[in-house]
């Protein structure tokens, strides 16, 4: 009866968009082609596999104390599949350095390799899921204040070495499953109070970025990550968006652009056709920045929503790698999951269907009130119920039934732990 009942919803939604010239058939299609890089560190509260794990630093904070987090690879890739098994289209999962199968030696992070990696590029090529990669610069007792921008040069070239090697994890990925892998090159670099060096520290953190890109590999992407400023680094951060959107532009590599690491009054969203026409390609980390830069889960909240319409509108879809990153441990971690991804999906899913050529040429006719009333009236249309026919042709659960799902998983898996 329920399935009857979407398919009817779903019906009448088709016609009412085909009267404004969108046919949700092809809008569909289009949403089976919009894969996450969904983060595999809400699974664990970004504590990681190393044998010699500290606290973390860096900037990096994790709250909450919800029972179930992850404490090793293989519940943490039971997490994972679950959580997938509850989104509906095809997606990849992003690793960072520290989810190593370390088998537990000591590694240090400049000694890794793929043989580290070896066990989740033969785990994701059996359940059909590219990987990305990111460097770890934090929780280390080297990370500091400063990593690639260390005027030591001992540290400096340390992580150097590191950033190196997870290229080269990276490009191997790739190559394993016949797809790029993109690696996210995000440090923490920065001061706490005032500095004299701002010039010292970034000609250093250009200087390691040009040897890091060097040698070309090319089964990998490289993006680089800026932000306006860190926790315990309030006063100066050295990869500042200036910076690394000169560096992307200058260099070639791929732009990250995380949600959570503007200004408050600044919208992500205008950043992507401010660069676009200088960057190839872009990366989004997706999260939630309630006040600043707290990683709380996606939602369909106007800033991601108007993020995906940005780049339909800028007919860049082509362009843009779409990660989620956020790590809320306060909540059931397979439900972060599920309800980040779900709704990172539904902003996606409006924007595709928004009448936009249309609106665009009363825009450029100069009539703009109608150009206000689509926008408005694109909030009422059943966008709803065509998503909840995604999810049934995917064979997912529809609306909140997953949560059935996941409160048995809870039960039966997470609690025992």
């Amino acid at each position: 009866m329920k399935e009857e009942l979407i398919k009817k919803a779903y019906e009448i939604a088709k016609e009412r968009y085909a009267e404004i010239g969108i046919d949700t058939e092809k809008v569909l299609n289009m949403m089976q082609d919009f894969h996450l890089s969904m983060h595999c560190w809400q699974a664990d509260d970004v504590k990681g596999f190393e044998v010699q794990a500290g606290d973390l630093s860096g900037g990096i904070q994790s709250t909450g104390n919800y029972p179930g987090a992850a404490r090793n690879i293989d519940e943490l890739r039971a997490d994972v599949l679950k959580a997938l098994s509850l989104i509906p289209g095809s997606h990849r999962l992003n690793l960072h350095e520290i989810y190593g199968d370390f088998k537990g030696k000591a590694v240090d992070r400049d000694e890794v390799t793929v043989e580290h990696f070896q066990s989740w590029i033969d785990w994701a090529k059996e359940n059909q899921l590219p990987l990305d990669f990111n460097s770890s610069s934090f929780s280390h007792p080297k990370s500091g204040n400063l990593t690639l921008a260390n005027p030591d040069e001992g540290i400096r070239q340390f992580w150097v070495e590191h950033t190196k090697r997870c290229r080269e994890i990276s490009n191997a990925i790739g190559q394993a499953q016949n797809d790029p892998c993109i690696m996210n090159l995000w440090v923490h670099d920065g001061c706490k109070d005032f500095s004299v060096n701002h010039a010292l520290y970034r000609n250093l953190l250009k200087a390691s970025l040009d040897e890091i890109l060097a040698v070309e590999q090319p089964m990998m992407k490289t993006s680089i990550e800026g932000k306006v400023f860190g926790i315990g680094l309030e006063s100066f951060t050295v990869g500042s968006h200036d910076f690394y959107t000169a560096y992307a532009a200058k260099n070639g590599t791929l732009l990250t652009i995380d949600t959570g690491h503007y200004h408050p009054t600044e919208s992500p969203a205008d950043k992507v056709s401010a660069v676009l026409p200088f960057v190839d390609e872009l990366m989004l980390h997706v999260s939630r920045p309630v006040r600043w830069d707290s990683d709380h889960v996606t939602i369909m909240d106007d800033p991601t929503y108007e993020l995906f319409a940005e780049i339909v509108r800028a007919n860049a879809l082509d362009r843009v790698h779409y990660g989620l990153d956020f790590f809320d441990g306060a909540i059931n971690r397979i439900a972060a999951y599920v309800i980040g991804s779900r709704s990172a999906q539904k902003c996606m899913l409006r924007a595709l269907l928004e009448p936009s050529a249309t609106i665009s040429q009363y825009e450029l006719a100069g009539k703009n009130h109608h150009v206000l009333t689509l926008l408005e009236e694109q909030k009422a249309m059943p966008w709803n119920a065509v998503y909840d026919e995604f999810c049934l042709r995917n064979n997912v659960p529809v609306g909140q039934d997953f949560m059935a799902e996941i409160d048995a998983y809870e039960n039966t898996v997470t609690l025992k732990r």
